[in-house]
Order: structure tokens, then C-alpha cells, then sequence
């Protein structure tokens, strides 16, 4: 548990001025009637604000995107888009450290498919132990550069057993491979008990051979940061998936 700003085509027209002794550079006319960049107004702080509460807004009350129709993740992908073109883009050589800390998922479009979490428990839905998918945190340390996905998990149990609780730590550790983009290859998965059974030590589980592993699945992945300040971050995985995130 793996972005991209949004260019816009632009008709433009070119005239020479030719009468000038000296004629200027080709000067760019937009349709949308803007003769200069340079004079629009740029974004400020209140203005990037305000999209940031628009997005936090249009996120809340989807259950991370588990609770989400079409019209739903238009409106998450459209209010994102726009955070992004006011944020610019992102470079990781200089704002590296906004990375530090604990973040809370708030929204992903990956949840769309809804084969985990509230809304569909578990893998097949007649499971006699389903898996309830509860809050997912990334945990990243960019001195040792460790990247923890981290699950709160709730297993079934028959009755009268109460549910087992659990948090699945999925350790990577990630590396650069742009200005904005960022790998991370898996390490380890870890399971800790919760609850009444916080007490019992971590247990780390073995590791699947890379001869017997599927060939899609490669223990790594690659996303991308369109948008990160000191609270907030988005990103964008390989297939376009959508996150939502905010520090904890």
C-alpha cells in the first residue's frame, strides 16, 4: 500500500510584428483571451485553502472510497486535479522532509473495486472469517527511508468468539526516481495483536520465494506526489489510482 499535473490544450494563434525596426519574438495570442501569462493572477495561500477544504470535503463521509459511486469519485478526482494545478509541481529534492511523520488515508480510488473494507468484507463475500478493513496509515522515515504501510484489520470468529483484532505493518523501503516520483520495493510484513490480545508478541510472516511468486507481483510499486504541504498530500499510483492523505 502505488500522479501527475493536469496540462490543458490550448488553441493559440502567432502574429509578427513586422512594422517594429526590430521585431519582437513571436507573441502568443490565447482564445481563452489571456494575451500574457505573466498576468494572471497567481494562487494564494487563501485560494489553495480553499480548494484543499473543497477536496477534504468532497472525500468526506465516502468511507476512503469504499462508500463511493461514479458521480463520487468524479467529484474526488476533479477537486484533486484543481489542488494539484494550484499546488505546481512537486519536487522531492526540496520539500523531501514535508514527507516525515504518520499519514492518514483519507480516500483512494483503488477502493472502487471494494474487495476489502465495510462495504464488502473480505476476499469472497461467503467467507466463514471476513476481513474487515478498518484505518490505513503510511508511516515514512526519510532519514532510514522506510515507507510502512500500516492496516487495522478485524478478523471474524466463530461464534461466540469476539472478532480478532490485528494491525498488519507492510515495511518497504522507497527511493527517488524523480522529481516527484518515489519506489518502494517490500520487505516485510508484520501482524500485531490488538485489544485483549495487544499483550502477545509481533509475529513477522514468512516471506514468498520469488521463484514461487506471481510475475505481477513484484514487491515493489511506483506512484507519484502531485500535491504535498505540511498536512496534506496526494498522489498518484501507476494505473492512475487516486490517494488522498492527511498527517496524523
Amino acid at each position: 500500500m502505488a500522479s501527475v499535473g493536469v496540462v490543458v490544450p490550448i488553441s493559440c494563434s502567432l502574429s509578427l510584428h513586422s512594422h517594429r525596426p526590430n521585431p519582437s519574438p513571436l507573441v502568443v495570442k490565447s482564445t481563452l483571451g489571456v494575451a500574457d501569462p505573466s498576468t494572471v493572477a497567481p494562487f494564494t495561500s487563501d485560494s489553495v485553502s480553499s480548494l484543499k477544504l473543497n477536496l477534504l470535503t468532497a472525500v468526506s463521509g465516502l468511507n476512503r472510497g469504499l462508500a463511493a459511486n461514479q458521480d463520487d469519485f468524479r467529484k474526488a478526482d476533479d477537486a484533486a486535479k484543481d489542488l494539484e494545478a494550484a499546488g505546481g509541481l512537486v519536487d522531492l529534492s526540496l520539500s523531501l522532509d514535508k514527507l516525515q511523520g504518520r499519514w492518514k488515508l483519507l480516500y483512494t480510488s483503488s477502493f472502487s473495486s471494494r474487495t476489502l473494507g465495510r462495504s464488502r468484507p473480505g476476499p469472497p463475500i461467503t467467507t466463514l472469517l471476513p476481513i474487515l478493513l478498518g484505518q490505513v496509515f503510511q508511516r515514512i522515515d526519510i532519514l532510514g527511508k522506510d515507507f510502512d504501510n500500516i492496516l487495522d484489520l478485524q478478523l471474524g470468529a466463530p461464534w461466540p468468539l469476539p472478532p480478532l483484532e490485528l494491525t498488519a505493518t507492510l515495511a518497504h523501503k522507497f527511493e527517488l526516481t524523480g522529481s516527484s516520483k518515489i519506489k518502494i520495493v517490500f520487505q516485510k510484513t508484520t501482524l500485531k495483536t490488538a485489544g485483549n490480545l495487544s499483550q502477545l508478541p509481533p509475529l513477522e510472516l514468512p516471506r514468498i520465494p520469488d521463484a514461487f511468486r506471481p510475475s505481477s507481483n513484484t514487491g515493489s510499486g511506483e506512484f507519484e506526489i502531485t500535491y504535498l504541504d505540511s498536512d496534506t498530500r496526494i498522489t498518484r499510483g501507476d494505473r492512475g489510482e487516486l490517494r488522498v492523505f492527511v498527517i496524523s
